[in-house]
């Protein structure tokens, strides 16, 4: 009878805990749904029942005709903002008081995470986003526009030897080894080729580090999310430990290599070597000719701290990881995209051959400038970004208190507290028929010169929004496009048998992809 008792008010314990941690917008007054217990509202995810990209979109339709609301990942509890005027003002007018994106593991726990770009906070990230930012300068675009557009003929050329009129293949693949080519050349100075060495270091390594499917990462996730405490204690870092150990070896021995023979090159690890010794004084100065492209904003640009800065090997390996990190994974998804809506959309890849075509019988170079040249490849490539964030969600961590001021009837006072969570739902915006006319259809017509200045730069926002946003919109962008410009002199893209058509998004990863793969056709051209 007394374990009957004891079981029953345990019970009743968790019950009532479980219950109050879901209470939490509630009690502030704001919309919520009742979450399932332990799991709160994305027990899909972890049950593997919906996509990531699935789940935000239903997150994003829970409630009609509201600004925010409030929801929860396991006991976390997150403000979603669907109005594009509210995020305004939290992620650019008020940034102060929402400087950093939610922490995901300790520093002690898995330092080469915990010291990126991404994850660090306050003035440690404005003194690197600063850092960083020459690396994006027009003229650094230009030496690494070279560097890109080789690797895109390589790609093109590779394919183009094959015996076969129609290469059939999953290109998810292929676009994930030109991306990890470039990144490695770019960013850490180390050469590979990986379509003809498949199974180069680099490669297989920068695979495991963007995989997010299995038991063991879910578990991590898990952790993280429910116990960081007990994450901490039991050091479930974010990268295993033979990923971090390459990626610190492949510095490390970048870095003595470098300063033993006084030896330049124009990459990442160089600037970070340069800002670790004496920061040389660079003006971000961006050409603009990507509408979807992010603008880097003047008081992260001028927080720079005079001086060296005091760089470990971990500090730079992680910067150069990050961006392996970003760029591995979602530029190659990007690729992926913009190859589905050209098989499918048959029309638009004859436009945008008739428009690369003619740019090559002009006679005109091609280089980094010339991209200004080709208006409807950056139309459809918007589009794409519009379609099929790679990124469905962001986030940013409300630093000091905050309150959000009622405007819609029935709203009152908000107070954020320090600590609050505010979700930013970008897959959520870019598919909301308020803000787009028929969401679902592809049409790069939305971001012709006639037409882009109606679309609110607060619902079209794949790269983030304000100050926080990504770093290296034109990078990415710049690689995409150029591959497109050589695979479509030589190729058309074509639906073949396996390809997945509609669009069935994975659920068993967190990454965005196909749930059978990109497989498409590639036909090679009378040209």
């Amino acid at each position: 009878m007394f374990w009957l008792v004891a079981t029953l008010a345990l019970i009743l314990l968790f019950y009532y805990y479980d219950r109050n941690r879901f209470m939490y917008w509630a009690r502030k007054d704001v919309k919520q749904v009742t979450p399932p217990p332990i799991f709160g509202d994305n027990w899909h995810l972890m049950f593997k029942k919906m996509a990531f990209c699935d789940y935000i979109k239903k997150t994003y339709d829970s409630f009609d005709s509201v600004r925010y609301f409030g929801h929860y990942q396991f006991y976390q509890p997150l403000l979603v903002v669907k109005d594009p005027k509210l995020l305004k003002q939290i992620c650019v007018k008020d940034f102060e008081h929402f400087l950093d994106h939610r922490p995901f593991t300790t520093e002690e726990a898995d330092p080469l995470w915990n010291k990126n770009l991404f994850s660090l906070k306050g003035q440690k990230w404005k003194e690197m986003r600063s850092t960083l930012s020459p690396f994006f300068t027009g003229s650094k675009m230009r030496q690494m526009f070279v560097l890109m557009h080789e690797c895109a003929r390589n790609f093109a050329d590779y394919l183009a030897d094959k015996q076969e009129d129609m290469i059939e293949m999953e290109l998810k693949d292929a676009f994930t080894r030109y991306s990890n080519d470039i990144i490695a050349s770019t960013a850490f100075g180390v050469q590979c080729d990986s379509l003809r060495d498949g199974e180069n270091q680099f490669y297989i390594n920068g695979k495991r580090a963007t995989d997010f499917s299995g038991f063991v990462k879910n578990l991590k996730f898990v952790l993280h999310a429910v116990l960081p405490k007990l994450s901490k204690l039991l050091k479930a870092t974010f990268f295993d430990k033979e990923i971090s150990d390459f990626f610190r070896g492949v510095v490390r021995d970048s870095l003595e290599y470098r300063e033993s023979n006084k030896i330049d090159r124009p990459d990442l690890i160089n600037l970070l070597l340069q800002a670790r010794r004496d920061p040389p004084e660079e003006e971000v100065k961006l050409e603009e000719t990507n509408f979807a492209a992010v603008k880097e904003h003047m008081d992260i640009k001028s927080s720079r701290t005079r001086g060296k800065l005091d760089m470990s090997l971990d500090d730079i390996t992680s910067q150069a990881l990050i961006f392996f990190f970003a760029g591995f994974e979602t530029v190659s998804t990007v690729m992926c995209f913009v190859a589905y809506e050209l098989a499918v959309n048959h029309d638009v890849q004859l436009r945008l051959r008739e428009e690369l075509d003619e740019f090559r019988n002009s006679g005109r170079k091609f280089s980094y400038e010339g991209l200004a040249k080709l208006p409807y490849l950056d139309m459809v490539l918007s589009e794409t970004l519009r379609k099929w964030p790679p990124t469905p969600a962001t986030d940013r961590q409300c630093n000091k208190t905050y309150t959000i001021d009622p405007e819609l009837d029935g709203e009152k006072p908000l107070r954020i507290d320090a600590g609050d969570i505010i979700m930013i739902p970008i897959w959520g915006l870019h598919r909301d028929p308020k803000h787009w006319d028929n969401p679902d259809r592809f049409d790069p017509e939305r971001f012709s010169a006639e037409n882009r200045h109606k679309v609110d730069p607060y619902v079209y926002v794949p790269f983030g929004v304000g100050p926080r946003n990504c770093i290296g919109s034109r990078y990415a962008i710049t690689e995409v496009k150029v591959v497109f410009f050589e695979l479509l002199a030589r190729f058309e893209i074509l639906p073949v048998g396996k390809s997945c058509i509609p669009f069935v998004a994975d659920y068993k990863t967190f990454n965005l992809t196909s749930s059978n793969g990109f497989w498409f056709g590639l036909k090679k051209r009378d040209v």
